[in-house]
């Protein structure tokens, strides 16, 4: 995700490395920092294979560059998104990064089947915990810890089925089973 984070990035115009992880740091959040050590290798793969470029910018000072999105970077990029991997639907630090650049596709089908595979991930019956093979909801769990876990995650996945039911131009159907958009563990299923 974080070399989708930088083509992303590089596809609004030209950046400074130090100005690209600031804006990959913001978009994941502090708990996940990006560090030189992580960003600097994956530019230098990136650039080798020909997805960006590097120019000089002695405007800046020296040493300094400008890091370029390539059109075949362009068209990686947009292969990223329009055919996401599973594990990146699922997971939701790895869902908000392709949220982030999904309107970079330029066709809206292409957009809305992601949309799509997103729904379906949160509309599968599931929970953190279980009973056997049986995904327990809120209210079947006794420590009020786990059972306020369960309640949030729901609360959040029902927001975002709601959110892509219409962002899909889709009526909203009643709750249905729920994962926790924050985090590749399932989630717990509504209350009947």
């Amino acid at each position: 995700m974080l070399e989708l984070s930088i083509l992303g990035f590089l596809a609004a115009g030209p950046l400074p490395g130090h100005e690209l992880r600031r804006r990959i740091t913001h978009l994941t959040g502090y708990s996940r920092p990006v560090s030189d050590g992580t960003l600097y290798p994956a530019i230098n793969r990136l650039t080798k294979a020909g997805l960006i470029q590097r120019r000089p910018a002695p405007e800046a000072g020296g040493g300094r560059y400008v890091l370029n999105l390539t059109d075949t970077g362009r068209e990686d990029m947009l292969r990223r998104l329009r055919e996401p991997a599973e594990h990146e639907l699922t997971d939701f630090p790895r869902w908000f990064t392709i949220l982030a650049f999904l309107s970079l596709l330029p066709d809206v089908a292409d957009q809305h089947a992601v949309l799509r595979r997103r729904l379906a991930f949160l509309e599968e019956s599931a929970s953190f915990f279980y009973d056997g093979d049986k995904p327990l909801r809120a209210e079947e769990v006794a420590d009020p810890y786990r059972r306020g876990m369960l309640l949030t995650a729901r609360a959040t996945s029902q927001a975002e089925r709601t959110w892509i039911r219409e962002s899909l131009g889709q009526d909203t159907p009643e709750p249905g089973p729920t994962r926790d958009p924050h985090a590749s563990s399932p989630l717990d299923a509504p209350a009947s």
